[in-house]
C-alpha cells in the first residue's frame, strides 16, 4: 500500500473513532441525571470534536499535499485532571440505580483505552518524529480520559454493587 494511502487510512480510522466519541459524550451528557456530569461529559464532547476537526485538516493536509500540516495548532491538552470526578459527591445517594451513570463509565473506559492503542500504534508506525509526537500527543490525551473514567469508577464501584448485591459472598 502506498504511504500516503496508509497515512489517510489511519486518518480515516481516527477521525471515525473521535466521532464515535463525540456522539456517545453528547448523547450520555443529555441523559445523565448528574449537573456535574452533564458538564463534564459535554466538555468531553467537545474535546472529541475538537479533535476530529482536527484529524479532518491532517487528512485534507495528506490529500492535497502529500504530508501533514504540522503548522497548524492543536488545542493543547487541559492540565491533568483524573484526579476531578466526573459526578458530583450526590450520586452516592442514589448508587443503586446508577446502572446507566456506571454503563457510561465503563463504556467510555472502552473507548478511550481503544483510542490509546491506536494512536500508540499511529506512532510506532510514523515516519517522522513530527508525526510520532502528534500521536503520541493524542494517545496521551486518550490515556487522560481513560484514567479519569478509571478514577470515578474505582470510587463508586463498590457501593455500587453492594447496593445492588453484587458483591461476592
Amino acid at each position: 500500500m502506498e504511504q500516503n494511502q496508509e497515512i489517510l487510512d489511519g486518518l480515516k480510522t481516527a477521525m471515525e473513532a473521535e466521532l464515535t466519541g463525540y456522539n456517545f459524550y453528547k448523547m450520555s451528557s443529555e441523559n445523565v441525571a448528574d449537573k456535574k456530569a452533564k458538564e463534564t461529559l459535554a466538555e468531553l464532547a467537545q474535546e472529541e470534536m475538537g479533535h476530529f476537526k482536527y484529524l479532518r485538516h491532517q487528512y485534507q493536509s495528506v490529500l492535497e499535499n502529500g504530508n501533514y500540516d504540522f503548522a497548524a495548532a492543536f488545542v493543547k491538552k487541559p492540565e491533568d485532571d483524573t484526579e476531578s470526578p466526573i459526578f458530583s459527591d450526590a450520586i452516592k445517594e442514589r448508587i443503586k440505580d446508577s446502572h446507566y451513570e456506571v454503563s457510561v463509565l465503563t463504556i467510555g473506559m472502552k473507548l478511550e483505552m481503544e483510542a490509546m492503542i491506536f494512536y500508540r500504534s499511529c506512532a510506532e508506525k510514523a515516519d517522522s518524529a513530527e508525526a510520532k509526537q502528534f500521536y503520541n500527543e493524542l494517545a496521551d490525551w486518550e490515556q487522560g480520559h481513560y484514567k479519569a473514567f478509571e478514577n470515578e469508577l474505582d470510587m463508586l464501584k463498590d457501593d455500587y454493587w453492594a447496593a445492588n448485591d453484587f458483591t461476592p459472598m
